[in-house]
């Protein structure tokens, strides 16, 4: 059933700024007027007391009526007048049984209909990249049951979503097979150094396309052909470093290209390729050789394939150093989904975990920290994984966060979806706070809780 507002403090609070179930009076649902989860199925003794305390309250509240230049009355208003008529008629809705369930099988088909699109919603962000990844299609899978959609509800609307939009499920890269020893072929396997290295090559991984797993699974394959574990590491990293090398030397892994486009005629130029050297940019290639992967800190990371975006903004308000736009190429890169968490960020800094935000727990992201203190995090990573971990550039970050199709929102332009992202909802008390979003948490949230 769709979620209440049902806190309800006892003994209720005095100062309406201290517990805003107060404003529930007139709520469309009976159950959230009263303070009462519908999934908690509460027993007519427990609507009636609810009733009764809620109306005691108000009943406090009267005296205001008179004084109509006093903050409260004026936050009060018509709840002043209105509220003994909702919530007596919650509670003889909610006390009649045939209308009690006629409301919840109703509440029930809401939360269904929320969950369906919810899950769109997530489906719809988890390919807008144009691919599905086996990780991505678990989760929403997860998210599905945990929001009460069956298996077969969910299978239909990925392969539909799939369908429609053109998307493609990634598989995971194959790990490399598990080698019995190599029987001896000529000058290539006398020397088991000089094989190991050979089948490296073969592989065509580098830094960023060789996960965890492959690595594990060379080293067996080493150990396979008699080199010791120690001297296995050292020979992937020799390689690696050879193959970075090489990447690197590619068009597609070319430097960062920043091209300014004149003011006076930005709307012609923006087609235009304008004069710089084109750098040949092919993603599918990308994408077929380089796929997401999981760090050892249980961090998902998103592989970001090379492209070119206008970077900047001309809003009225944007600020200066927006402006102008430029015409931006970044190379492949890869960047974590999710913000790095408390629980994950003091395993590097243990002492951190006094620097917390207040209720903030182990998955909600971690703040109080410098820019120092970041890159140090990235360097201890790198030396933990043996890969390069580096905060993005700043057109590395724009362009992951808005595309390249010049959107406003990761949803599209339209404000006012304070059920996609917002700073401020009714678990605020700022005046200016989005009341009908109640995201579950007045400050941060968990990473991916959304």
């Amino acid at each position: 059933m769709p979620k209440c507002n049902v806190i309800f403090p006892v003994p209720l609070p005095d100062d309406p700024h201290k517990w805003e179930g107060w404003s529930n009076y007139k709520s469309p649902n009976f159950y959230e007027r009263l303070c009462l989860d519908p999934r908690a199925n509460p027993s007519n003794e427990l609507i009636e007391e609810r009733c009764r305390e809620l109306l005691r309250w108000w009943q406090k509240k009267l005296p205001l009526k008179n004084q109509p230049s006093n903050p409260l009355a004026q936050l009060l208003r018509t709840g002043l007048e209105e509220s003994s008529r909702y919530l007596t008629e919650a509670r003889v809705e909610l006390l009649d049984p045939q209308r009690r369930r006629e409301m919840d099988d109703e509440l029930a088909a809401q939360e269904h209909e929320e969950a369906v699109a919810e899950f769109q919603k997530y489906l719809a962000f988890a390919i807008a990249d144009g691919t599905l990844t086996a990780e991505e299609e678990k989760n929403l899978m997860r998210f599905g049951s945990e929001h009460g959609l069956t298996k077969s509800q969910m299978i239909s609307q990925i392969e539909a979503e799939l369908r429609d939009s053109g998307a493609k499920r990634v598989q995971p890269a194959p790990l490399p097979p598990t080698a019995a020893p190599l029987p001896s072929q000529g000058p290539q396997s006398s020397n088991p150094q000089e094989e190991f290295l050979r089948l490296l090559r073969l592989s065509s991984l580098d830094s960023f396309g060789m996960t965890d797993d492959q690595r594990d699974a060379f080293i067996n394959m080493a150990e396979s052909l008699g080199i010791e574990p120690g001297e296995a590491e050292d020979l992937v990293d020799l390689y690696l470093e050879e193959a970075d090398a090489i990447s690197q030397t590619q068009p597609a892994a070319g430097p960062v290209r920043i091209e300014a486009i004149r003011s006076e005629a930005r709307e012609a130029n923006l087609g235009e390729t304008a004069q710089a050297i084109h750098i040949e940019i092919n993603v599918a290639a990308e994408r077929g050789r380089y796929v997401n992967f999981q760090n050892s800190l249980g961090g998902e990371m998103l592989f970001i394939p090379s492209a070119e975006f206008v970077m900047g903004s001309e809003a009225l308000e944007a600020s200066p150093d927006e402006r102008p736009l430029v015409r931006v190429t970044v190379s492949r890169f890869y960047l974590s989904r999710h913000l790095i968490t408390n629980a994950v960020y003091e395993k590097f800094d243990p002492s951190h975990v006094r620097n917390r935000m207040p209720g903030a727990g182990d998955r909600h992201p971690v703040v109080h920290v410098s820019s120092l203190d970041t890159i140090k995090f990235c360097q201890w990573l790198s030396t933990r994984e043996r890969k390069k971990y580096r905060l993005p550039t700043e057109a590395e970050w724009e362009f992951a966060a808005r595309g390249t199709d010049g959107r406003k929102y990761p949803w599209g332009n339209h404000e006012g979806r304070g059920d996609l992202a917002n700073f401020a909802d009714r678990n605020t008390v700022f005046a200016w706070s989005d009341r009908e979003i109640d995201d579950g948490y007045t400050e941060s949230s968990p990473v991916g809780a959304f």
